[in-house]
């Protein structure tokens, strides 16, 4: 077989690698239950998306984590890995496992590319053994998060952003490099790949994946 360390496969990780909702979603349920987040952080959760009406949109609550905004890193870091084994790992997707495996075969460069935290993100890439991981990174203060995420952001345009940045220090190329994800935050960077793939599409992919003549994958 040959193989071509020149090409890239970008994956998403919510709804693609593992279908349904965020993780992000579920790890806050679980600080929760632990105590370290509260109704007060639902209501400054709030006041971010109410500042920034109209649009309605949930990208400033992506790029600003509230109910992450003075805690203590260490302590919501603390429970990541058993997290990732009870609630991660048994819903990674099968075909994404197969998919991994198949790039991985061809040598293909494997990154995973999600605006997720990266602590959160972190034990999955592990467990996959993915070449690269570009995610949201979370600022802090000492040992303190602030619940701003650094510039640059790996959404949307930013998404498009890292893979362009990437390729020109790793020499990739993206015209034969593939990109698989769900959502309207990763149509930048599938403009900018030979070959996109939409998993599970959502927000309108559908509809634009059949326009422009992209496969739409179902991974369960």
């Amino acid at each position: 077989m040959v193989t071509d360390s020149r090409i890239a496969a970008f994956f998403d990780l919510d709804n693609t690698i593992v279908p349904g909702p965020a993780i992000e979603y579920r790890y806050f349920r679980l600080l929760w239950r632990q105590g370290l987040v509260g109704p007060m952080d639902l209501i400054r959760s709030a006041a971010v998306l109410l500042r920034n009406i109209p649009p309605l949109s949930f990208d400033p609550l992506r790029r600003f984590k509230a109910y992450l905004a003075e805690k203590p890193s260490t302590a919501v870091e603390a429970s990541i890995q058993n997290f990732f084994w009870e609630h991660v790992c048994p819903r990674i997707s099968e075909q994404a496992r197969l998919a991994i495996e198949e790039h991985r075969a061809q040598g293909h460069r494997l990154i995973l590319l999600t605006g997720s935290p990266e602590f959160i993100v972190a034990p999955l890439a592990t467990y996959l053994k993915i070449d690269q991981v570009v995610a949201g990174r979370l600022e802090k203060t000492g040992d303190t998060f602030t619940g701003r995420m650094i510039e640059p952001y790996p959404y949307r345009h930013g998404k498009r952003q890292a893979a362009e940045r990437l390729a020109a220090e790793q020499n990739l190329d993206l015209a034969a490099s593939y990109m698989y994800g769900d959502s309207p935050g990763d149509l930048p960077i599938m403009e900018a790949v030979g070959h996109p793939r939409v998993v599970n599409p959502i927000r309108g992919m559908r509809r634009i994946a059949r326009q422009r003549g992209w496969p739409i994958l179902r991974w369960e």
